[in-house]
């Protein structure tokens, strides 16, 4: 069928912040669940994905990777779920702090995971300056609304959620009040829930 949506995945994955968004969403979708190694490598993943990795899916004939991008793509997609901007002013918050995440934040957490540390005179080379510049700014945009791109949720919460819900699970994200209370508020949707328990059992599955 034409519409149809197939959502490649592994429960150990990104692909746990795609499946909030399908459940957000609201859509149907058919999952394919791809081991590392062989299933992701395989000639037949590679032609949706060349780069052999999850999560990307496949609607109408289409591929989206990246998962920002299935984001931004589910919310337009599917406008009657509410999470695509509204208006001008909440469509810049929206794309500024999605790509935000997806850019600086994702790169100086990874760099700091890695214990990669930027010279000071070498910041003009990377996007992101530093990771203390980069927590900074992104507190500041969690305490000037109740979500990223104002006073309602939006799929950009979804992805910038999830980034600071797993930095602070984790430990890659030093603890901020307002990074816990927004991670509380996002954590609050019941798609989340939804999402996170069909996942816990397919992982619960995999090891069993």
């Amino acid at each position: 069928m034409a519409d149809d949506l197939i959502f490649y995945t592994n429960p150990m994955s990104r692909g746990r912040m795609v499946r909030w968004m399908l459940e957000e969403v609201g859509a149907p979708y058919e999952t394919r669940i791809l081991s590392y190694g062989a299933d992701m490598k395989s000639a037949e993943f590679l032609t949706v994905n060349p780069m052999g990795k999850v999560p990307a899916i496949v609607h109408g004939g289409a591929v989206v990777t990246e998962v920002a991008a299935i984001c931004a793509y589910l919310a337009e997609t599917f406008p009657d779920a509410g999470l695509a901007p509204r208006s001008a002013k909440e469509r810049a918050s929206y794309y500024r702090w999605m790509f935000f995440a997806a850019g600086p934040l994702e790169a100086a957490v990874t760099n700091r995971v890695l214990g990669v540390v930027v010279p000071d005179e070498k910041r003009g080379f990377v996007g992101y300056g530093s990771y203390q510049s980069v927590l900074d700014a992104l507190e500041g945009a969690v305490s000037a609304s109740s979500f990223i791109a104002g006073d309602r949720f939006t799929a950009a919460d979804v992805y910038v959620g999830s980034h600071l819900s797993w930095g602070l699970q984790f430990g890659s994200i030093e603890r901020r009040e307002a990074f816990e209370a927004y991670v509380e508020r996002v954590k609050a949707r019941p798609a989340l829930h939804r999402a996170t328990e069909i996942d816990d059992a397919l992982l619960a599955s995999t090891k069993g």
